[in-house]
């Protein structure tokens, strides 16, 4: 992870990140809730007795300035977008969700490109479990767009906050939020894979190039085996066992066209950590064969996958890869 990120022309030094903080009923909007939560506006982190929690932002009974960005709101919205159109979950307003995702898309293009609010700890609530909110105008509304607008587009349970403690030139500290995605980890939106299956078999292709384009999606067929010849061990840590090989996508396979979702080219073989990394864009490479790490992988995760920025790999086949490895940097990379 670099120790220095620029944001709207700001340069900040990078303290420490926390990861994952994932997404709680209790937080989100009484229309995107799917238990019992009742919209109560406060994000649950943990138990108090995690000290690394409450260290990271400044101790008990902090309020800390942090900030979010239209362009990340945008990402996360994009997506989220096939959950809000073929909802998995059963979500309170389950039915209304496809035109709640364009009323909330439109709300975040309304915003400032950066939205700062305050982020408090709950001190008032009793017992172990961490709470924290932000300043409320009265008892039902929030001060600031920024906390407002992360509740009503959260997704329970497959999403997640993450965040970074910067520290400016001055020495001011402020923290940097950001949502993810964490439901297609494990596991795509299953309406999306069949929609995806069944455009390959009702397009005009022979049945040989339906049964590889097939195949193609979940890395298997001619598109692995030509793969492999052309990279028969992962770059990076060196496995030739091909039974531990996962060939994974450049430019993803949702977004590529016929001629790129087979294009041997477009993919390397990777160990399944890697694979990981890459695939959800935590790490990429350069075209001088340097793994470019992002910020939102913490200085302990990356010395404990023994990953670190701008190491050089010389056995990363980039010549005839370079045009996917644009796209990675551009449109995947975490930066």
């Amino acid at each position: 992870m670099e120790d220095k990120i620029k944001i709207d022309n700001v340069e900040y030094s990078i303290i420490d990140t926390i990861e994952k903080m994932t997404v709680p009923d209790c937080f989100v909007v009484s229309s995107n809730t799917i238990g019992k939560g009742h919209g109560e506006a406060k994000f649950y982190i943990g138990s108090r007795n995690k000290s690394e929690i409450l260290d990271f932002f400044g101790g008990q009974g902090f309020n800390v300035k942090c900030f979010i960005k239209k362009n990340d709101l945008q990402s996360y919205m994009k997506e989220v977008k096939d959950e809000y159109f073929n909802p998995e979950q059963n979500y309170t307003d389950k039915n209304n969700f496809p035109n709640l995702w364009g009323e909330r898309l439109n709300k975040i293009n309304q915003l400032q490109d950066i939205e700062y609010f305050n982020l408090i700890d709950q001190i008032q609530i009793q017992g172990n479990r961490f709470y924290v909110s932000s300043d409320k105008i009265n008892t039902r509304k929030f001060k600031y767009k920024g906390y407002q607008i992360l509740r009503e587009i959260s997704l329970p349970n497959i999403t997640y906050l993450a965040a970074i403690k910067l520290k400016n030139k001055d020495n001011n500290i402020l923290y940097y939020l950001r949502l993810f995605v964490e439901y297609y980890a494990e596991t795509e939106n299953s309406v999306t894979i069949t929609e995806q299956i069944n455009k390959i078999e009702n397009s005009n292709t022979t049945p040989e190039e339906k049964i590889q384009l097939t195949k193609a999606r979940v890395g298997q067929g001619q598109y692995r085996q030509k793969l492999l010849e052309n990279c028969p061990f992962c770059p990076i840590t060196l496995v030739s066992d091909d039974r531990l090989l996962i060939a994974s996508h450049i430019k993803p396979w949702a977004k590529s066209d016929s001629k790129e979702k087979i294009d041997p080219y477009n993919g390397f073989m990777f160990t399944p950590n890697i694979d990981f990394l890459f695939d959800r864009g935590f790490i990429t490479f350069t075209d001088e064969k340097r793994m470019l790490i992002s910020p939102w992988l913490s200085k302990m995760t990356c010395s404990k996958l023994n990953i670190s920025p701008n190491k050089k790999y010389d056995m990363l086949l980039i010549e005839g890869r370079e045009k996917y490895l644009e796209y990675h940097r551009k449109e995947i990379f975490k930066a």
